[in-house]
């Protein structure tokens, strides 16, 4: 059994021992340490009353019964509930804003297989916890001093379903042109992969217009495959979109924000590229709008900066689509929060990450599969293009993944540091792990120690499969030499 504790929130296996799964033991700790760390946050309560949660759910198989248990020690807690029931990650952090409340919870373990569940927690902003904010919580929880309201104190129970609130407010904004996609009347292929996906996307294509044949649409929490959108797992609907004539192919994750494309050959749009493709949309926009009008490009995207942001394990396209109309690209360290993080500080139009994460401001700042699809269906409608033309007017990267595993965890210092100097020449980038950008041949490659594991993974990036296979094996070899093997 695992159970991992982090920042953002707890994630685990469900049962075994407390403390080696996720257990009701560890989820009724972690939620009474969230609920108690709210003041440091927010000093009095939104309403002026009771500290308020959002609580909303994907389709796992244990989600009602870890529903059951952070809704319940919420109450006993004295903080009053607003369980969304199910709903989308962004759904969720959207719902803290619509009703007010202090913070969210959202129970999730998004990519991962079915036997695992989380909590996630929220701001009051819907937004994913500081590291400061997430390590208090961590060291309340395990402390686990419990001191629980009296009966006249417990907070109360509403339910409330945000879907419709937020589908509103992704078809309200002006860069989705859901006229242009309804004229375009496309035919889509879903592959929802047996959770909340299966609900809120097929009401937001038809309120687009678009035809939509669904796969694994019933919310049961028993994925058919492998919940991650990786191309290995979507030969389903690789297969579906050809056999139906679909002009396209949409595969979400269990908690639904994370979003890949299918062409309508049948092949990848690849999952790098919905961000990429989004940000061009956007960009084009700016810079059409900035030239009819005789003004500059940060004049047409304000109060949004004509910026770009992602993490630095994401593909460099984003850079060379922004760059190309005018824009500036900056570089983040991995995880969500640190992506909003800088887009927050830079005011950033468009961001995300490179496994599907479109993350639109002007919307919220989370990762968002509603206003990424909507966004890419008004910027396919726009061009009149099929889906794999598109995609070749993109720059072509390829990413290669590798690790090397380490006997002594003492060695992975040792060998970030010394490639730092080896490279030393190159455009390097330390802030999270060391990232090597070969600016001449438009190659990099990203060297991160993992947190649970004695492995560096090694993530390399060129202009062919071959080429960033090669420079991923040259910087191994490379750190190989270093601790003398």
């Amino acid at each position: 059994m695992t159970l991992i504790k982090s920042i953002s929130g707890i994630r685990g296996t469900i049962g075994g021992h407390p403390g080696d799964g996720l257990t009701p033991i560890d989820i009724v700790k972690f939620t009474y340490a969230y609920c108690k760390t709210l003041p440091s946050r927010r000093p009095q309560p939104l309403n002026g009353k009771k500290y308020k949660v959002v609580v909303g759910k994907d389709g796992r198989l244990s989600g009602s019964m870890v529903e059951q248990l952070v809704c319940g020690t919420l109450v006993s807690c004295g903080v009053d509930v607003v369980k969304a029931g199910y709903a989308s990650t962004p759904t969720t952090e959207m719902a803290v804003v619509f009703a007010g409340a202090d913070g969210g919870i959202i129970l999730t373990a998004s990519h991962n297989p079915r036997q695992w569940n989380a909590l996630k927690l929220l701001n009051e902003h819907g937004e994913f916890l500081t590291s400061d904010e997430g390590g208090k919580i961590i060291d309340c929880a395990d402390r686990g001093d419990f001191d629980f309201a009296v009966v006249d104190e417990i907070g109360r129970i509403e339910e409330h379903d945000f879907t419709d609130e937020h589908l509103d407010a992704v078809l309200s904004l002006e860069a989705v042109d859901a006229e242009a996609v309804r004229k375009a009347h496309f035919k889509v292929v879903l592959d929802s992969i047996n959770s909340v996906g299966g609900i809120i996307m097929p009401k937001l294509l038809e309120r687009l217009g678009v035809e939509c044949v669904i796969l694994n649409g019933e919310v049961s929490g028993d994925f058919a495959h492998n919940p991650e959108p990786l191309p290995q797992n979507l030969t389903d609907l690789s297969s579906a979109v050809v056999s139906s004539h679909a002009d396209l192919g949409i595969a979400v994750d269990p908690d639904v924000d994370r979003l890949a494309f299918i062409c309508e050959d049948g092949k990848p749009f690849v999952e790098e590229y919905t961000l990429v493709s989004v940000a061009d949309y956007l960009f084009s926009r700016a810079e059409a709008k900035a030239k009819a009008e005789g003004k500059t490009l940060a004049e047409v995207t304000a109060p949004y900066a004509p910026v770009s942001v992602s993490n630095l394990s994401s593909s460099r396209a984003l850079r060379d689509v922004t760059e190309a109309h005018g824009g500036s690209y900056l570089a983040a360290a991995v995880g969500e929060v640190n992506v909003t993080t800088k887009m927050h500080q830079e005011k950033a139009l468009i961001g995300g990450e490179g496994n599907g994460g479109v993350i639109y401001p002007a919307l919220h700042y989370g990762r968002d599969a509603m206003v990424g699809v909507a966004l890419f269906l008004s910027n396919l409608a726009h061009k009149g293009m099929k889906v794999s033309e598109l995609k070749k007017t993109y720059p072509q990267y390829f990413i290669a993944k590798n690790r090397m595993d380490l006997s002594d965890p003492a060695m992975i210092e040792r060998i970030l540091s010394e490639l730092k100097k080896i490279y030393a020449k190159e455009n390097i980038i330390d802030i999270d792990g060391v990232k090597i950008n070969f600016e001449s041949k438009k190659q990099w490659v990203h060297l991160r120690k993992s947190n649970t594991e004695p492995i560096i993974r090694i993530y390399s990036e060129a202009q062919t499969e071959e080429e960033a296979e090669k420079l991923g094996r040259e910087v191994i070899a490379t750190a190989r030499k270093i601790i003398g093997e």
